[in-house]
């Protein structure tokens, strides 16, 4: 099992940006330098709390600071950008990283993004489902493109301009070939968007968000997908995002994690909640439909989807989360806020040379590649 980076970023809103994403931006080179397979950046335009406009930017800043872990944009929202852009800026930027680049994409969630770009009536999947097209049409394509979709709204072309002669009319493909590994995040349970990833060889990654009763259901959807594309779905193309922090003592891991009401961890989930509920998506937080909303406390949040202990007692949880949910080929850890940053890196390392060990040394070496 690989293990993984995600980060939103979220950070109480008070502190500067100027701190945070250098905060950021230091998590993610400890990350590398401790053998993580890769790190995926969140980007909203409008919560100061998150503060990663814009993920290509932010990732820009890693590719020389960093030596082997793959920079995601995690994700990129496709509904924010022409895809022309959004086609020619992540070719570029898997050509500045040689190839450690991973293209994150999604609709983009965010209601207020969507109002200050003038998208708050647009079908925004749909926008995405449009532009993920035209941008794999521009990455398979040649000049002059002439991409005129049925029922897509981005149409492109560059045949009444193009001049071979000057190299004018043509757009950069991606450095890797035939295009990088494109992953989708995943939050509802049963989303029937995870099929579409199956048929188009896209890759999943299951948010800490989701408790962990859903996420077999985003494997059968994935899987499903894969069947009717022809092909049998692999384990290793799965990645689940969970909330974990590691430390020392178990007294220290409980305190950080579930009790400091100062702490990042509570901060994280009292603030998701509170933003879940205003948009109406806290349902993904029940155990049952029927559930009562006022049960959804921060108690029940970190309880429920949060990680925390000595190195031993988080290898037994992910390791418990393996069997619910069945295989799967990352863990993907998600960071917080550096309220202590020794108890933060060291959280990291304790997961990266204790947990990670211990888990691959209980899997044992893949053992299948099914579609079951």
């Amino acid at each position: 099992m690989r293990l993984g980076y995600f980060t939103m970023p979220l950070h109480p809103a008070h502190r500067p940006p100027a701190v945070t994403l250098q905060e950021d931006r230091e998590a993610i080179i400890l990350a590398d330098r401790l053998g993580f397979h890769d790190a995926f950046v969140g980007e909203h335009l409008t919560e100061p709390s998150e503060n990663v406009s814009n993920s290509f930017i932010f990732l820009a800043t890693l590719i020389h600071q960093t030596q082997s872990i793959r920079l995601a944009t995690g994700t990129s929202n496709l509904s924010h950008s022409h895809p022309v852009l959004i086609a020619a800026h992540a070719a570029m930027f898997d050509h500045l990283a040689r190839g450690r680049f991973i293209f994150g994409v999604s609709p983009g969630a965010l209601p207020s993004d969507a109002e200050a770009l003038g998208l708050l009536s647009e079908d925004r999947n749909r926008l995405f489902a449009e532009a993920i097209d035209v941008i794999l049409a521009i990455w398979e394509g040649e000049v002059p493109y002439d991409i005129d979709l049925p029922g897509n709204r981005f149409k492109v072309t560059t045949a009444s301009t193009r001049n071979a002669a000057i190299g004018r009319g043509a757009m950069y493909k991606p450095y890797q070939k035939p295009r990088p590994e494109i992953v989708g995040t995943v939050v509802a349970p049963g989303s029937k968007g995870v099929i579409a990833m199956g048929e188009r060889d896209f890759h999943p990654l299951s948010a800490n968000f989701l408790l962990s009763q859903y996420l077999a259901s985003h494997w059968s959807n994935y899987a499903e997908g894969k069947r009717r594309a022809g092909q049998a779905a692999d384990p290793a193309d799965w990645r689940i995002a969970r909330t974990i922090f590691v430390a020392d003592s178990e007294d220290t891991a409980r305190r950080y994690a579930l009790e400091d009401s100062a702490g990042p961890y509570r901060y994280y989930w009292d603030l998701l909640l509170r933003k879940m509920l205003i948009s109406k998506r806290h349902m993904i937080f029940k155990t049952r439909p029927e559930q009562d909303d006022r049960e959804l406390t921060t108690d029940y949040m970190v309880d429920r989807l949060v990680i925390c202990g000595t190195p031993d007692r988080v290898a037994e949880q992910i390791l418990a989360l393996r069997e619910e949910a069945g295989d799967f080929g990352e863990i993907v850890y998600a960071g917080m806020d550096w309220v202590d940053p020794a108890l933060a890196k060291r959280s990291m390392e304790l997961m990266a040379e204790k947990v990670m060990p211990q888990v691959n040394a209980a899997i044992g070496p893949p053992a299948r590649q099914d579609a079951a």
